[in-house]
């Protein structure tokens, strides 16, 4: 029988927009059930990997770590957890990495203390908490107990929820807590480094339904941002016919030095203005992006269109254009081609000579409801820029 103060925390959780990913090696096994028994956790929970054997922990992390049960290891799981939980996570809804790991009673004894860490993650936060347990006070089970309930608190904390918890723990063991804020510089340096695969920011205007799980998505510089770009993307989403429209810049480029912060901060001001979601994400290629966002619809022109099945792209090799597109097509991605000025001569998707296993991976924009005559790079030189 769960505890009424149990229920009412779960509950609060689900009622909030946070998705979630758990990493949970050690204990607090618990959690999972608690979290997967009240109604309402398809809102919350969007994954769960229990890390259990040293070569599982060893493929989570990419990685020998030098302490399996450590701060280090807590807080590199909440790391990973956050980075799956964007690319698993319903457009535009905020995101909970959670990462544990515990070292509790077990069948022999231990020489050292029972202690766990536990760490959550979010685009702006991290914490983490160290906790030591007496030795010989509780049962294994009893320990599980605990360590879970101590996460479905933090859960609660990170989704901002107010909601009672009734503590076990007892003067004997030993609790230490640390956070610390990103500011948004801060998490654009990470994303500049690679600690974290993407950062939205949600500024569309229009509400959209949880239901809408993919992702149109219009990348570019936009270096400046038209009105070409906003009808292309408007264009795109009625021939979807549903979907979550956005626009994403990256970062990092494939033959220039990334962005700044500045630079970054610039064109976000841009989306902001027109009230357009933007994401911000450090891949340059697509067959990166579509692993990013799996299932999605690019939005692009002719002339990508164009370089994207030209093996000169490929070291020459078209067999390794091959595979790569093919790879784009099993995440479920597919591109939307509008027609555009290619070398002086317009171009539509027609015109290419797309190779059969990939066709219905290519839709064309057709040339009546959208053509672009006009770029971001010819706008710069007619203001001077």
């Amino acid at each position: 029988m769960m505890d009424a103060w149990i229920r009412s925390l779960v509950e609060a959780v689900h009622s909030t927009p946070t998705q979630v990913v758990l990493h949970l090696s050690g204990g607090a096994s618990q959690a999972l059930g608690l979290l997967m028994s009240v109604p309402g956790a398809t809102n919350t929970v969007l994954e769960a990997v229990v890390p259990y054997s040293r070569m599982s922990m060893i493929q989570l992390l990419g990685k020998i770590p030098t302490h399996y049960c450590s701060r280090q290891t807590a807080e590199e799981m909440a790391l990973l957890a956050y980075n799956r939980a964007l690319k698993l996570s319903s457009p535009g809804s905020p995101v909970l990495g959670v990462g544990f790991t515990g070292s509790l009673a077990s069948t022999r004894a231990k020489l050292g203390d029972h202690r766990f860490y536990l760490s959550t993650r979010t685009s702006d936060r991290l914490w983490v908490s160290t906790v030591t347990l007496s030795k010989g006070l509780r049962t294994r089970e009893q320990e599980d107990t605990i360590s879970s309930h101590l996460v479905l608190k933090a859960i609660a904390n990170a989704c901002k929820v107010q909601a009672t918890f009734v503590s076990h723990l007892t003067e004997s063991d030993v609790s230490d807590d640390f956070e610390k804020q990103f500011t948004e510089d801060e998490e654009l340096e990470q994303l500049i480094n690679g600690q974290i695969c993407f950062k939205v920011y949600p500024f569309s205007s229009v509400t959209y339904t949880s239901n809408e799980e993919r992702k149109i998505i219009l990348p570019g510089s936009f270096n400046p941002l038209h009105e070409g770009h906003l009808k292309l993307l408007e264009v795109a989403t009625s021939i979807c016919g549903n979907g979550y429209p956005c626009f994403e810049i990256s970062a990092v480029n494939a033959d220039k030095p990334p962005l700044s912060v500045s630079q970054i901060k610039d064109r976000v001001k841009q989306f902001e203005i027109a009230g357009k979601t933007v994401i911000i994400s450090n891949q340059p290629f697509f067959y990166k992006k579509a692993e990013l966002f799996p299932g999605s619809a690019f939005v692009i022109g002719a002339d990508t269109a164009a370089r994207l099945i030209n093996p000169k792209y490929y070291d020459g090799n078209y067999g390794k254009m091959l595979e790569i597109l093919v790879g784009c097509k099993n995440t479920g991605c597919t591109f939307l081609v509008g027609s555009r000025n290619v070398d002086g001569v317009f171009k539509v998707l027609e015109d290419f000579d797309i190779p059969e296993v990939l066709k219905d991976m290519f839709v064309s924009i057709p040339a009546e409801q959208f053509r672009m005559d006009i770029s971001s790079t010819e706008i710069r030189k007619r203001s001077g820029m």
